[in-house]
C-alpha cells in the first residue's frame, strides 16, 4: 500500500492508501465534494531513525573523502586473553 497526497483548493491536503499505481488522478473532497487534484512528494524521507541516517551519511562521505589516522587506535573493551587453560592447546607448537 502507498500513501498518495491531494489538495484541494479550499481545504487543503487529503492522504489516500491505495495500491501502487491505482490511485487516480484527480480525488472527490470529502468537506466540500469539490475535485482535490494528486500531488507528487517525496517519499517517507524522514521516517529513519537518526542513527540510521548517520551511518548512511558516514559511509557516503567516506566514498570521496575517507577519515584518515596517524596511529592504531586505542583497544577497547577486554583485553584479549594471552593463554588458555585448555590441556589440548598444551601440544600446539608455540610461536
Amino acid at each position: 500500500m502507498a500513501t498518495y497526497q491531494f489538495v484541494c483548493a479550499e481545504h487543503g491536503g487529503i492522504e489516500l492508501e491505495a495500491a501502487m499505481g491505482a490511485a487516480p488522478p484527480t480525488l472527490s473532497c470529502p468537506d466540500c465534494g469539490g475535485r482535490a487534484r494528486r500531488v507528487f512528494s517525496a517519499p517517507m524521507l524522514g521516517g529513519l531513525p537518526r542513527a540510521v541516517t548517520t551511518a548512511f551519511e558516514s559511509a557516503e562521505r567516506s566514498g570521496d573523502a575517507p577519515d584518515v589516522v596517524t596511529s592504531v587506535p586505542p583497544p577497547t573493551g577486554r583485553p584479549a586473553q594471552r593463554y588458555t587453560h585448555n590441556p589440548a592447546h598444551r601440544r600446539l607448537p608455540r610461536p
